[in-house]
């Protein structure tokens, strides 16, 4: 048996609009590093409509981290991701609560009217997801607890 690592992939989505908050902090090393700790192998950014570029990266003995603005088939890369780290767009987080797949929602706090909150923290409060800030989210992954989650069923 060879070492080769299981790809395990932390997709992160900020859907159709700006979110730099979020592409910025998934960009930070010590980020990155906790990910790394935690198993994961590769980060994959979908950064929308943002002007922030974060950096690539192959992942020999860091995370392999690649991005793109948009996708035809975003629900692919959910299902092939081990992670999903999402804006709290209420498609998103259905999309990937029915597929099953461990979630992190970070609410826009630069959004006016922020009803997304709402959504993202009842259904954290329901134990079916994590709600975090862009600020509050490396100490989120930190302290995570997938095994805690509960499965939603609509």
């Amino acid at each position: 048996m060879g070492g080769e690592k299981t790809k395990r992939v932390v997709f992160v989505t900020v859907g159709t609009t700006c979110f730099d908050a979020l592409v910025k902090a998934v960009d930070s090393e010590t980020l990155q590093k906790e990910l790394l700790a935690k198993g994961y192998t590769h980060l994959l950014i979908q950064m929308g409509r943002g002007s922030y570029l974060p950096t690539k990266s192959e992942g020999d003995c860091t995370l392999a981290v690649d991005y793109f603005t948009f996708s035809s088939s975003i629900a692919d890369h959910i299902k092939s991701a081990s992670l999903i780290i999402s804006h709290a767009g209420s498609g998103s987080i259905f999309e990937t609560l029915q597929l099953g797949k461990p979630l992190i929602v970070v609410v826009n706090e630069d959004l006016m009217d922020n009803h997304q909150s709402e959504l993202g923290e009842e259904l954290a409060n329901r134990k079916h997801l994590y709600c975090a800030s862009p600020q509050t989210l490396l100490q989120t992954i930190v302290d995570m607890d997938l095994n805690a989650l509960v499965s939603y069923s609509p």
